[in-house]
Protein backbone atom coordinates (compact mmCIF):
# COMPACT_ATOMS: atom_id res chain seq x y z
CA UNK A 1 0.00 0.00 0.00
CA UNK A 2 2.89 2.34 0.72
CA UNK A 3 4.73 1.74 -2.59
CA UNK A 4 1.47 2.63 -4.34
CA UNK A 5 0.74 5.74 -2.49
CA UNK A 6 4.31 6.92 -3.03
CA UNK A 7 4.47 6.25 -6.92
CA UNK A 8 0.98 8.20 -6.78
CA UNK A 9 3.03 11.07 -5.46
CA UNK A 10 5.94 11.19 -7.52
CA UNK A 11 3.75 10.85 -10.82
CA UNK A 12 1.80 13.94 -8.90
CA UNK A 13 5.13 15.87 -8.25
CA UNK A 14 5.81 15.25 -12.03
CA UNK A 15 2.50 16.33 -13.17
CA UNK A 16 2.69 19.78 -10.85
CA UNK A 17 6.17 20.34 -11.25
CA UNK A 18 7.63 18.84 -14.55
CA UNK A 19 5.95 20.90 -17.77
CA UNK A 20 7.68 17.85 -20.05
CA UNK A 21 6.05 15.41 -18.48
CA UNK A 22 2.45 17.41 -18.39
CA UNK A 23 2.69 17.72 -21.89
CA UNK A 24 3.30 14.29 -22.57
CA UNK A 25 0.51 12.83 -20.58
CA UNK A 26 -1.76 15.71 -22.21
CA UNK A 27 -0.55 14.28 -25.71
CA UNK A 28 -1.18 10.71 -24.60
CA UNK A 29 -4.93 11.63 -23.46
CA UNK A 30 -6.33 14.15 -25.53
CA UNK A 31 -4.12 15.24 -27.67
CA UNK A 32 -4.70 12.29 -30.22
CA UNK A 33 -8.06 13.14 -30.45
CA UNK A 34 -7.85 16.48 -30.91
CA UNK A 35 -5.19 16.03 -33.63
CA UNK A 36 -7.92 13.94 -35.83
CA UNK A 37 -10.87 16.18 -34.96
CA UNK A 38 -8.83 18.83 -36.28
CA UNK A 39 -7.68 16.96 -39.50
CA UNK A 40 -11.56 16.08 -40.09
CA UNK A 41 -12.84 19.66 -39.61
CA UNK A 42 -9.74 20.49 -41.98
CA UNK A 43 -11.12 17.74 -44.63
CA UNK A 44 -14.36 18.94 -44.68
CA UNK A 45 -13.30 22.91 -44.96
CA UNK A 46 -11.42 22.15 -47.67
CA UNK A 47 -13.86 19.90 -49.47
CA UNK A 48 -16.55 22.57 -48.98
CA UNK A 49 -14.49 25.46 -50.19
CA UNK A 50 -13.27 23.34 -53.25
CA UNK A 51 -16.82 22.60 -54.90
CA UNK A 52 -18.02 25.88 -53.85
CA UNK A 53 -17.85 28.29 -57.11
CA UNK A 54 -17.39 31.82 -57.62
CA UNK A 55 -20.81 33.29 -57.58
CA UNK A 56 -21.99 37.11 -59.27
CA UNK A 57 -24.95 38.85 -58.88
CA UNK A 58 -25.74 40.96 -61.50
CA UNK A 59 -26.77 44.53 -60.94
CA UNK A 60 -30.81 45.13 -61.47
CA UNK A 61 -31.43 46.47 -65.00
CA UNK A 62 -32.23 50.34 -65.38
CA UNK A 63 -35.97 49.90 -64.85
CA UNK A 64 -35.78 48.81 -61.16
CA UNK A 65 -34.22 51.66 -60.06
CA UNK A 66 -35.51 53.55 -57.89
CA UNK A 67 -36.91 57.09 -59.04
CA UNK A 68 -35.56 59.32 -55.54
CA UNK A 69 -33.54 61.92 -57.03
CA UNK A 70 -32.21 63.72 -53.96
CA UNK A 71 -34.36 65.90 -50.80
CA UNK A 72 -34.43 69.29 -50.48
CA UNK A 73 -32.12 71.58 -48.51
CA UNK A 74 -32.96 71.96 -44.71
CA UNK A 75 -31.21 74.65 -42.73
CA UNK A 76 -30.07 73.64 -39.07
CA UNK A 77 -28.58 74.95 -36.40
CA UNK A 78 -25.45 73.86 -34.84
CA UNK A 79 -26.27 73.36 -30.48
CA UNK A 80 -23.23 73.68 -28.06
Amino acid sequence: MKILFNIFLIVLLLIAFVPLFRRFLFHLLVGRQLVKEQKKQYQAYSNKRNHQGVKVDNAPPDGTQSKFKGGEYVDYEEIK
